[in-house]
């Protein structure tokens, strides 16, 4: 093909889509709003609808191989490798985050944060970590269902790196002092093509946004390219109880996430990789 009219076609890409989920987003931030503002869990009920459209003009293709389970208060515990694990795990069920405090003053992507209802955590204070646990806690008990990217960070997607159990173990007292005990489920993304192509170690960095990656170059790439296949795994449930390790459980979750994404990125099926990894 033609560079130029390479060229042409990926900018009209990128264009196209920012304008598609710009004008989405208009359209049903009133409801959004509206579904907020109504509490319990009908407050992310319409957010899912426009990451679902957002998946589909962005290209992804998404294989879901077990789902959130029904019980409350659930934590996701989840590895985290790009920013499109946000709009593919927020497509899949009404989910909010935790996100670093950074996120918040991001132009765009913290203001969609933000009606994303996450919880913003500086990780360097231990009395602000202590704080927002809390509030993680009251989120959880009122049925909202929290990620919590459990690395502390994004990996290149060639491997899972070992689960932190700061807040974790925070949320636990929280959640104990209100009487109650909290369901945690592992979920294990990972991303294994690109324009219908197998993505092999050399390349998943390409969809991988980590280290000291730009944020508005890698987003515009990936915008530009599109047709990206990616698998979540949900796995086995379990319940955090006021006297358990919570070292044990981050870890237990991570090694099973860390499982199931290696063999994914082997080729393994879903469900093969989750009951080998189980």
């Amino acid at each position: 093909m033609d560079p130029n009219r390479e060229g042409f076609l990926r900018r009209a890409r990128f264009y196209g889509t920012v304008a598609l989920a710009a004008v989405s987003i208009l359209l049903l931030l009133p409801f959004h709003l509206a579904a907020v503002a109504i509490g319990g869990r009908t407050a992310m009920a319409v957010a899912p609808l426009w990451h679902r459209f957002v998946v589909r003009i962005l290209g992804i293709r998404v294989t879901v191989t077990g789902s959130p389970v029904g019980t409350r208060p659930l934590l996701l515990l989840s590895n985290h490798t790009s920013w499109l694990d946000i709009t593919v795990l927020a497509s899949i069920a009404p989910v909010s985050f935790i996100a670093k405090k950074e996120v918040a003053g991001w132009p765009v992507v913290g203001w969609l944060a933000k009606l994303q209802r996450s919880v913003f955590i500086d990780r360097e204070r231990r009395h602000s970590v202590g704080a927002k646990a809390r509030e993680v806690a009251g989120r959880l008990s009122k049925g909202d269902i929290i990620v919590l990217f459990a690395e502390g960070t994004s990996s290149d997607g060639n491997r899972v790196l070992p689960f932190r159990s700061a807040l974790l173990g925070a949320a636990q007292h929280a959640i104990a002092a209100e009487g109650q005990t909290a369901t945690i489920q592992p979920v294990a993304i990972a991303y294994t093509k690109m324009l219908g192509l197998p993505l092999g170690r050399q390349h998943r960095p390409l969809v991988a946004w980590y280290g000291g990656t730009d944020l508005l170059p890698h987003l515009r790439r990936l915008l530009s390219e599109g047709a990206v296949d990616v698998h979540v795994v949900f796995g086995p449930p379990r319940t955090l109880r006021k006297d358990e390790d919570r070292k044990k459980v981050a870890t237990e979750a991570g090694i099973l996430v860390r499982r199931v994404v290696a063999a994914i990125n082997r080729g393994t099926a879903p469900e093969a990789a989750l009951a080998a990894a189980s």
